[in-house]
């Protein structure tokens, strides 16, 4: 059998233990994952414990209490607490979700937080995106046209036309899916992911898009798209309840009916 082994400056250290402050009685521990690069040392996993009769109902009030009152230090990112900017995608109690939509009442027992897996790390809880963020510009995100534009309206879509990006639309690229992906970890350089296949398949769905064939041509790849096996991981992960994989599957069934 093979063994496999980390290298020793990735393997994970214990680290700080921050006690509550005397008097709390409804406490709850976080284990939250830190690594800073300046430091020169092994990531580590400090333990935070919270009363939370004093913190809000989510990972997220968690996160910014800790920083707030107990540990400027800590690194995550954040922006909406509302669920539609993805920013504080990151890994909690084994899966991957939003910080600020995660009720840590669902949590039994300590709160283990990561970042997103499989991606390098900034500092911290903050990945590094910008290689998932040029794959994003390559499938081209805006409608592209070759007819000139109606002189005075917008370009319409009927409501059935306009159903057809439900499911789709709605994506906030948290990159919960990808980062939860098998296929997306081994061949991440090559391979789109869910999260780009599902943007992909959003504008090929638009009726107002005049690119279907160039989209579907830019696809036609062994690695691109093809990498996709029906995992399902991404459809699991999702925190908006949408199923790239199904997105993935209609990209490749247009791909077989226009061979037709």
């Amino acid at each position: 059998m093979a063994q496999f082994k980390l290298p020793a400056n990735s393997q994970i250290k214990g680290g700080k233990v921050h006690k509550a402050q005397p008097g709390a009685r409804d406490i709850k521990r976080f284990k939250v994952y830190r690594w800073d690069p300046d430091s020169g040392q092994n990531p580590r996993l400090d333990t935070y414990e919270i009363d939370m009769a004093t913190c809000g109902p989510m990972v997220l009030d968690a996160l910014i209490k800790i920083k707030n009152e107990i540990d400027s230090t800590l690194t995550f990112r954040r922006s909406c607490r509302e669920g539609i900017c993805g920013s504080c995608a990151m890994n909690i109690d084994g899966s991957n979700t939003l910080a600020c939509t995660k009720a840590i009442d669902d949590i039994e027992g300590d709160v283990n937080i990561y970042p997103l897996p499989h991606m390098p790390v900034v500092k911290d809880l903050v990945p590094d995106l910008t290689h998932v963020y040029a794959q994003y510009a390559s499938i081209k995100p805006w409608i592209r046209t070759q007819t000139p534009p109606p002189p005075d309206q917008e370009r319409l879509q009927s409501k059935e036309d306009r159903a057809q990006l439900d499911g789709l639309y709605e994506c906030i690229l948290c990159f919960c899916c990808s980062t939860a992906c098998p296929s997306y970890w081994w061949n991440g350089e090559r391979y789109l992911g869910p999260a780009i296949l599902l943007q992909a398949y959003r504008w090929i769905a638009d009726s107002r898009d005049e690119a279907t064939g160039e989209r579907l041509d830019e696809l036609q790849d062994p690695f691109k798209l093809y990498r996709c096996h029906t995992i399902m991981n991404c459809t699991k992960t999702c925190p908006k309840g949408l199923n790239p994989a199904k997105a993935i599957a209609e990209i490749k069934k247009l791909l077989v009916q226009r061979q037709v």
